[in-house]
């Protein structure tokens, strides 16, 4: 399956890179690497998140981290909408 970044997606991914490595650039580049890594198993696997708070939606947890992604399938395309830290509120009303 196809695999789709949005905009707000690769925002969030350098923006958490980016603040992880301010204090360790290897934990920066441990959590990117599991992030990517998960991502590339849910092109094989799309149904194994949970339920998305989204209509049509489902979120993918990263094991190992505080982030989940929320995403959809549509048309053959894995489309992953954000990359989100758990305590923070998703989506935002």
């Amino acid at each position: 399956m196809r695999i789709v970044w949005s905009r707000r997606a690769v925002r969030h991914l350098a923006a958490l890179r980016d603040y992880i490595a301010m204090d360790s650039e290897k934990s920066a580049a441990v959590v990117a690497a599991r992030i990517l890594g998960a991502v590339e198993t849910l092109a094989t696997q799309p149904a194994m998140g949970r339920p998305g708070k989204l209509p049509g939606t489902r979120e993918l947890v990263i094991a190992g981290t505080p982030f989940f992604i929320p995403y959809r399938v549509r048309e053959g395309r894995l489309e992953l909408i954000a990359v989100i830290h758990g305590r923070r509120k998703w989506p935002r009303v």
